[in-house]
């Protein structure tokens, strides 16, 4: 334990200290950078910077001075007996699974023969848009709202009750799920997407050229590799631990007032979901792998794209065609960015030992690595907004009435087009950057909520939320900067 204690006079100022060093540290931000441009910034590009960090240590203050004991920590939850009968009934969860089997359908069946042109196929935009964002906000909103509909668990439990009665006994799994995996399938998952939509499609599909067969040849690959762990470590297990999206939408539902336990749909505190997420192995590796893919992918348009360009060069003259360098530099890139990722949060987790020396930094990382889901839900947001709300109109227009291609227009919008008057630059920027301080500012709560259980008193669990404060302002400053020069 620290000899001394903090005075909340004395941690405000060093936090006030911090802001001002943050700030040397990224000066570009404040002064050469505008987000969408100088003229239609409704306010200076200073002020959002600044007061972005002066709501972080606001926030901080607030935090010290008037949440003192655990709020969030071993919530007990409210059965919702109705609506479980309703939305976890059978029936239900037929039609849920009968749905997701058919998008999966659908995406292999357009991306194999469909047409090439990536703005003509269902397939890519339903994987890169409607699934893999719009199932991000809304897993946060409403819980875990994938399970039902996730096709390998409905085409697995479908199989598995046919063959059971084939057999006329319940089969069940050979191997036992090895403890000390955790979730680290999950994240092997998710760097396999993250290379997918990033080094393999270069983010925008235009680059190295990404095809709706890569997806439908991705997806026929990923589902195989699921139904082998589900049939070696049974279903409801792999779900759990190894299915990627699963997994990943499931980090975000922990912040949701909803949750399913013991086959019950049930209401908890908002943010309380979080507390339990991280206990499994792997669990602090996907949260961050999570936040670096998004810094990668807003990083490569803007302060990266000089460094990846001049890298695709060397290799190129070397001897690699286009595509392979381009993909070896991206590559390289990629795991660059979710070291640096890393290497914050560990620089942060390391200054927290000041407060207890007999917690190794790994116990520490694991202990607060829940605290972290807000920032990379913000990042989602604040990188994807704008991209999600003009590409779902042609989800839920022309490419929903003619999946293929071909001229079809099943429920007669094929003729609908993309409106980009349906928000302004603006109402884009107040949403990025609103999106960037309220996560920052939410991860601070979970930190410091989870501090006072750990440390029992503000004194101790301040000067370890100083560190917390100096990762959230660097997270904070990372994601404003990578906005201001994809924007800029």
């Amino acid at each position: 334990m620290i000899s001394g204690r903090a005075r909340p006079g004395i941690v405000a100022a060093a936090a006030v200290l911090l802001t001002a060093a943050a700030a040397a540290c990224f000066p570009q931000i404040a002064s050469a950078h505008a987000l969408i441009g100088k003229q239609d910034l409704p306010l200076p590009q200073w002020l959002f910077i600044y007061g972005a960090l002066l709501i972080l240590v606001v926030s901080f203050v607030g935090l010290l001075l008037g949440w003192r004991e655990p709020k969030l920590e071993d919530r007990p939850t409210k059965p919702l007996a109705r609506a479980s009968r309703v939305l976890l009934s059978r029936p239900v969860g037929v039609v849920c699974g009968l749905v997701g089997v058919g998008l999966l359908v659908l995406v292999i069946a357009t991306g194999l023969t469909g047409d090439v042109a990536p703005d003509r196929n269902f397939s890519l935009t339903f994987v890169f848009v409607t699934f893999w964002i719009g199932l991000t906000l809304v897993s946060a909103l409403f819980g875990e709202v994938f399970r039902p509909f996730n096709p390998w668990r409905a085409i697995a439990r479908t199989v598995a009750a046919g063959f059971s009665k084939v057999v006329g006994q319940r089969v069940s799994a050979p191997y036992k799920y090895p403890e000390r995996l955790g979730r680290w399938p999950a994240v092997a998952g998710l760097v396999g997407f993250l290379f997918l939509e990033l080094v393999w499609g270069q983010s925008g599909f235009t680059v190295a050229g990404i095809t709706p067969r890569d997806v439908a040849i991705a997806s026929l690959v990923y589902s195989l590799w699921t139904f082998v762990g589900m049939a070696l470590f049974g279903i409801e297990k792999w779900t759990e631990r190894g299915e990627t999206f699963t997994v990943y939408f499931g980090m975000f539902a922990s912040l949701a007032p909803l949750t399913v336990e013991d086959g019950e749909l049930r209401s908890r505190r908002v943010l309380s979901g979080t507390t339990k997420w991280a206990t499994e192995a792997g669990s602090l590796a996907l949260v961050l792998v999570a936040i670096g893919g998004t810094t990668f992918d807003g990083a490569q348009e803007g302060v990266l794209a000089d460094p990846i360009d001049s890298t695709f060069r060397f290799f190129n003259d070397h001897g690699m065609s286009q595509f392979g360098a381009l993909r070896v530099t991206d590559t390289v890139f990629l795991l660059g960015t979710l070291g640096v990722v890393a290497l914050i949060f560990w620089a942060g987790i390391f200054g927290m030992r000041i407060v207890e020396r007999e917690r190794s930094a790994l116990e520490l990382g694991r202990t607060f690595a829940h605290a972290f889901i807000p920032i990379s839900l913000a990042y989602v947001v604040a990188h994807y907004f704008s991209y999600f709300v003009y590409l779902e109109q042609a989800q839920f227009t022309f490419l929903l009435s003619d999946p293929f291609g071909n001229d079809s227009d099943f429920f007669g919008t094929a003729g609908g087009g993309i409106d980009y008057n349906v928000i302004s630059a603006n109402t884009i920027w107040y949403v990025q950057c609103g999106a960037i301080v309220i996560g920052h500012v939410v991860a601070l709560a979970i930190g410091h909520d989870r501090a006072l259980k750990i440390w029992g008193n503000t004194r101790d669990a301040a000067w370890s939320q100083v560190w917390m404060l100096v990762m959230m302002m660097f997270f904070s400053m990372l994601g404003l900067y990578l906005l201001s020069q994809a924007n800029g």
